[in-house]
């Protein structure tokens, strides 16, 4: 790897060993994937990944603690991924005893290590920093040095950045030097789609099954889409970059997308249209039939595939404003039409901190509250990682913590009836 004299000067140990250590682990990561070379970062903020203080990561402590007893920090200000626990969401006894004395113990420890280095502020905790009420979001062009998946895909496809799925801890050691390897997706070549997938389905397609077929289908390659505009609109407005929000983490979690192109919409598609896809490029066609094989094919993991839920989860990613607004309506209408006034299984909404600060503010939030409905920061994968919350039925309507946990997948209209109705949906 060719490097600056700057750089250099880094790795000689010039501004330190913890400085030459930090600039040492990025060459070598870089140097795995052929970077010829590091490239400033040029994001005014960072995000973070780790964000849990899980008892058995004490070596993520030790090297934060190390950093800082350097009096090393961030040269960016950053977010992070969704803190784990929240005590308004519906937990028995004995989960909450091993949340609290096996699991995240190190949680209030590790804030502390976070606020030191460079966290934004108290509530900078949402997988969806890029939401307009957290002030995180990236502008086209800019290199990033992230590493949650679903932030990296939306950075990538619908904002324009560039980022790498880098892994947890690379994300800070860009930030606190300045640079990242320039591989991959911050290439112009890297960004070309390989493979053209064509949605010809009779509907809208599910934001969330669409982006499981896909990911599964390309994993870690490009995709450039065909005919999901006709769904969508050629307009990024609120209700599109909350589809395109779900359906990203889909394809990253269900594969491994780190960017995605849709004809007529994403930045880089309306730019350069088709000259984004490499020659050679694969085909995959997605209709009615293959998204419900798609969905077929998801394993029950439960113990008893018949189990009534016992807890439900909509939000991973967390949601937008206007979506804890149109599940508010959605839920009440749902109620009515049952006859019911509270939701049949609890059920969590799950939003950035400063995202549910507005959304408190609204008339919405008492009619949500009225149905039974609790909102929270949490990440719900943290909450399913308790292994008695695992034993639990529970459902979803993201293909993310499907995949990531026991919960077992419902698209957004099964999870309502089941929520406003009852029954497991089977």
């Amino acid at each position: 790897m060719v490097l600056t004299n700057e750089q250099q000067a880094i790795l000689n140990g010039e501004k330190g060993e913890t400085l030459a250590k930090v600039m040492k682990t990025l060459v070598m990561y870089g140097e795995a994937f052929h970077a010829e070379k590091l490239v400033p970062i040029t994001s005014k903020y960072n995000h973070l990944v780790t964000s849990f203080g899980l008892k058995v990561m004490s070596p993520v402590y030790d090297l934060m603690q190390q950093i800082l007893d350097a009096g090393v920090t961030s040269g960016q200000k950053f977010s992070v991924d969704p803190r784990p626990l929240d005590k308004n969401v519906p937990a028995n006894i004995l989960q909450k005893l091993v949340f609290n004395k096996f699991m995240y113990t190190k949680q209030d420890f590790y804030e502390e290590q976070l606020k030191e280095l460079g966290l934004m502020d108290k509530d900078a905790f949402s997988c969806t920093c890029y939401m307009d009420e957290m002030g995180n979001r990236p502008q086209k062009g800019e290199v990033l040095s992230w590493a949650e998946s679903s932030a990296v895909v939306y950075a990538n496809s619908v904002l324009g950045a560039r980022c790498n799925r880098n892994s947890g801890i690379i994300d800070i050691m860009g930030s606190i030097v300045g640079y990242v390897p320039y591989f991959g997706l911050l290439t112009d070549e890297g960004r070309r789609a390989t493979w053209v997938v064509k949605v010809q389905t009779s509907k809208k397609p599910e934001a969330q099954l669409l982006g499981s077929a896909i990911g599964m289908k390309v994993m870690e390659d490009v995709p450039y889409i065909v005919g999901l505009d006709a769904w969508l609109g050629q307009q990024l407005d609120d209700a599109t970059c909350a589809y395109l929000k779900d359906f990203g983490a889909a394809t990253a979690s269900n594969g491994a997308v780190g960017l995605y192109h849709i004809e007529n919409l994403t930045p880089e598609a309306v730019e350069l249209g088709d000259k984004l896809i490499a020659e050679g490029a694969q085909e995959y066609i997605i209709d009615d039939a293959e998204l419900e094989r798609v969905k077929n094919n998801y394993p029950v993991v439960w113990k008893d595939p018949d189990a009534t839920p016992k807890l439900c989860f909509v939000g991973c990613p967390h949601l937008s404003l206007q979506q804890l607004k149109d599940w508010t309506d959605k839920i009440e209408a749902g109620l009515k039409e049952s006859g019911k006034k509270k939701v049949a299984i609890p059920t969590v909404l799950t939003a950035a901190p400063k995202v549910l600060e507005v959304f408190e503010q609204t008339d919405y939030a008492p009619r949500l509250k009225a149905t039974g409905v609790v909102t929270s920061y949490i990440c719900p994968l943290m909450y399913m990682n308790n292994p008695l919350c695992k034993k639990m039925p529970v459902i979803t309507s993201s293909n993310k913590l499907r995949t990531y946990s026991s919960a077992r997948y419902y698209t957004d209209d099964e999870i309502l009836h089941a929520i406003t109705k009852g029954g497991n949906n089977k």
